[in-house]
């Protein structure tokens, strides 16, 4: 079973992390963001901030509606990768009920996140895509409405986070059966609701490059322990005590994702567990996946194996789990060497 997990998770992961070894945050949650602070009864100050490659930015540009003035110059400047616009707005009435349109989203692949704060302390938040790129500006959101928007923004960023999902599944594998799999995957998620919260509220500041570096580092630990013959080291007798310390790590990560969303103020506790809900539901179906993934491919390679001998006991008919092990260590040679490659190149951020 346990060789049955790597082929199934570290290879598939492992050639998706190939495609994205490329760039220097794996994980890194690059939307556009779009900021509006409402400043009095008409007016705002706007944030425009759009991903950049090199000195070329993104196509992407805000369209308001037509009888929104410009009360302020607008100020563009190419700032850490990426391209920022800031400018006063004014509209008769506010820009409650009117609709603001991202245009360019339709062929760019990327998402918007738009972020309204009101006098009042009320935020509004939006993520908009290629099927959606406009959004209406409506009233104080509701406790309901935060909700459901920070769950999803949840469980999106940790199914889109490779590395993160990476660490789990070497957890899975290494645990192993059902109830350590269980025990290990818990410790994980209470160490990284502790610092994610933290960090959240600003209790606990630390710089993110080191972080994320660590986290790519953390990968490569596991890796190795996999490929390692021996199975009496402190990882595979107490996965608990490597998925709670490095959830912690993780945790920050997590963190990070959140704060480029930025918190309601009026409803900081309701977000903030809606998007560590978010996360857990998100590593509750990635888990799921791989675990009836597994018992699909079982199935299969066993009744392939009794229908081929009538003789042999079922283990010597499954004769694809000899397969299994032999390229077991090459497969962790393959995470492990992906995730060395995303240590250096975080690591090499620290001076640029």
């Amino acid at each position: 079973m346990r060789q049955l997990f790597l082929l199934l998770v570290l290879s598939l992961l492992g050639s998706g992390c190939l495609l994205g070894s490329g760039s220097v945050q794996a994980d890194e949650y690059r939307p556009a963001f779009l900021e509006l602070r409402q400043t009095a009864n008409e007016s705002y100050d706007v944030l425009w901030k759009v991903p950049a490659r090199g000195d070329l930015r993104l196509g992407l540009y805000v369209r308001f509606p037509g009888d929104v003035q410009n009360i302020t110059p607008v100020r563009g400047s190419m700032i850490g990768g990426a391209y920022i616009e800031r400018y006063s707005i004014s509209r008769a009435g506010g820009l409650a009920g009117s609709e603001i349109v991202i245009e360019g989203l339709s062929t760019i692949s990327t998402d918007v996140l738009v972020r309204i704060e009101r006098m009042d302390g009320s935020t509004q938040v939006a993520r908009l895509v290629a099927a959606n790129p406009s959004f209406v500006v409506g009233e104080a959101l509701t406790r309901f409405d935060v909700v459901s928007t920070y769950t999803v923004f949840g469980v999106e960023h940790i199914l889109e986070g490779i590395d993160h999902l990476l660490f789990v599944a070497c957890l899975v594998l290494i645990a192993g059966t059902g109830r350590r799999i269980l025990i290990t995957i818990t410790g994980f998620t209470f160490a990284h609701s502790i610092t994610l919260t933290l960090a959240a509220l600003n209790l606990v500041r630390l710089p993110i490059p080191p972080i994320e570096a660590v986290i790519a580092l953390s990968i490569v630990f596991l890796a190795r322990e996999i490929a390692l013959d021996r199975r009496d080291t402190l990882t595979w007798r107490y996965p608990i005590a490597v998925s709670g310390t490095f959830g912690l790590l993780h945790g920050f990560g997590f963190a990070s994702a959140l704060s480029e969303i930025g918190l309601p103020q009026t409803e900081i506790p309701a977000a903030l567990l809606a998007f560590n809900v978010g996360v857990e539901i998100g590593q509750i179906i990635f888990v799921g996946a791989i675990i009836t993934a597994v018992l699909i491919i079982t199935t299969i390679i066993s009744h392939i194996g009794i229908a081929e001998t009538t003789n042999a006991s079922l283990l010597q008919a499954i004769k694809p789990l000899d397969l299994l092990r032999r390229i077991e260590k090459p497969l962790a040679y393959i995470v492990g060497g992906i995730s060395i490659i995303w240590t250096l190149e975080r690591t090499a951020v620290f001076w640029t």
